[in-house]
């Protein structure tokens, strides 16, 4: 009998440390053996040429979630799974969403449901902590972390989901005692709200009034009022989707107070604008709904901020947000009240498959970030934020076999038509990228390849967690 059962043999190994040469030897879906040169496999991939990475891990997607009445959510779990093979990943966290109430741990259970034998590569599932009563923070959700859920989310806006100050601190007081990891929408309600009043009174309905109803401040000031309550509270949290300079600005003071703050930012950020909310114009103004997501993308000011933060550590994490709706679709963006205004566009854009070329050919390729950062950025910190690490994150004797095989001096333009995700469109249509993922491995079984996904439906399995501490505690 061979040694292994499969050889990965000729390829560049990359893990956020070190870049070497070495050949893999894969063994009942784990890496078994990294060496110079391996032989005894039952079956062997040439890697010549490409390097080999850890497989993506996206931290923050939305996957067949409610999203109010008479909207749909694009991706169920079989779509958005089949999108992020073809992308370069290998496992994603979605969000299981309480209902206001609703039981947090009946939710959980029933989008794990939905998941099951549905998935073509792991997912871990985050919960989303939307009615914190007595009887969830004192029950269910301890409960729940010790089942395996041991990140959650919580949120400073959204009418069904906001939380005020004191169920934030009450949340994060369960979250402190149970050692989970606390993830926050950082914008505040009333001031959205406020501004949106505004911007209604004075006629603006158009998508491009959602960047305007969310500017730098509504982000700045929520982020320093988390921050603020993490503090009292002794907890570390995760602010997600960071925009701009400002919340930036708010994450850097706090950690040079020495207060234990993480940051994610998404590739919206670095590549998109607020004009890009206004369409083709007056004449197609709806056109814009396409790029409407939360919070939105700014300007190329922010942008340029946001690669400094990428470049200074202050982002240990770039995840997708991926949250689609199909466009031309009444279930989707334009559904029949979205012309009456820009409160009423679904909130989200598609990105689950794209995160990866679109950091590498902006990031790596461009020169903006090393090849150690990507991987670093995009799977290593993922997995130790959020209690995968060691089993997934890196390459070594012992992690799954997780991997993706990447050819950097690939030249590719983003198109929806080549695309596997549920949404009708892409924000990136027509975007050209070098760097592009040509086969993943997810355990150690091929799921995608040349854009061909070809692992069977199943294959991913739905993974509890440890309360994670060390190195990001």
């Amino acid at each position: 009998m061979p040694e292994f059962d499969l050889a990965i043999r000729g390829g560049t190994l990359v893990t956020a440390a070190d870049t070497v040469r070495a050949d893999l030897g894969i063994r009942d879906g784990r890496i078994a053996a990294v060496a110079g040169r391996i032989t005894d496999a039952a079956r062997t991939i040439d890697a010549s040429g490409l390097l080999v990475l850890p497989g993506g891990i996206d931290s923050h997607v939305h996957i067949a979630q409610a999203s109010g009445p008479g909207i749909v959510m694009a991706d169920d779990f079989a779509s958005a799974t089949r999108a992020a093979a073809a992308g370069g990943n290998t496992c994603v966290m979605p969000f299981a969403l309480q209902p206001r109430g609703a039981s947090l741990r009946e939710a959980t259970h029933a989008y794990r449901a939905l998941a099951e034998g549905q998935c073509h590569i792991d997912v871990a599932i985050h919960l989303i902590v939307s009615d914190p009563t007595p009887a969830v923070l004192g029950q269910e959700l301890p409960a729940l972390i010790a089942e395996g859920y041991t990140s959650f989310k919580v949120f400073m806006t959204y009418d069904d989901l906001v939380l005020n100050d004191r169920q934030i601190l009450d949340v994060f007081d369960v979250a402190r005692r149970e050692g989970a990891r606390v993830m926050v929408h950082a914008e505040g309600y009333d001031a959205i709200r406020y501004m949106t009043e505004r911007l209604e009174k004075a006629g603006e309905t158009r998508p491009f009034g959602h960047a305007l109803s969310r500017p730098q401040v509504v982000e700045r000031e929520a982020a320093h009022r988390a921050i603020a309550h993490a503090e009292l509270v002794d907890l570390p949290i995760v602010i997600v989707h960071v925009s701009g300079e400002q919340a930036m600005e708010q994450i850097a003071w706090a950690r040079a107070r020495g207060l234990k703050i993480h940051a994610e930012t998404c590739p919206q950020y670095l590549t998109l604008t607020a004009e890009d909310l206004k369409g083709r114009g007056a004449e197609d103004a709806m056109a814009g709904a396409k790029y409407v997501c939360s919070p939105p993308p700014r300007d190329t000011a922010s942008q340029a901020a946001i690669w400094r933060g990428l470049q200074t550590g202050v982002f240990e994490v770039v995840s997708s947000d991926h949250c689609p709706f199909r466009y031309d679709d009444a279930q989707g963006k334009l559904n029949p009240r979205a012309k009456d205004g820009f409160r009423y566009v679904p909130n989200g854009i598609p990105g689950i498959e794209t995160r990866l070329p679109l950091l590498f050919s902006e990031g790596v390729s461009a020169g903006r970030i090393s090849l150690n950062r990507f991987v670093e950025l995009t799977a290593t910190n993922h997995a130790k934020l959020y209690g995968l690490y060691p089993r997934k994150g890196s390459i070594g004797i012992g992690f799954d076999a997780d991997l993706t095989l990447w050819d950097p001096n690939r030249r590719e333009v983003i198109s929806q038509a080549n695309l596997h995700h549920g949404a009708d469109y892409t924000p990136w249509e027509g975007f050209a990228v070098t760097g592009w993922p040509v086969m993943t491995l997810a355990r150690g079984a091929v799921v995608a390849e040349d854009g061909r996904v070809t692992g069977a439906l199943g294959h991913g399995q739905v993974i509890d967690r440890s309360v994670q501490a060390a190195p990001f505690a």
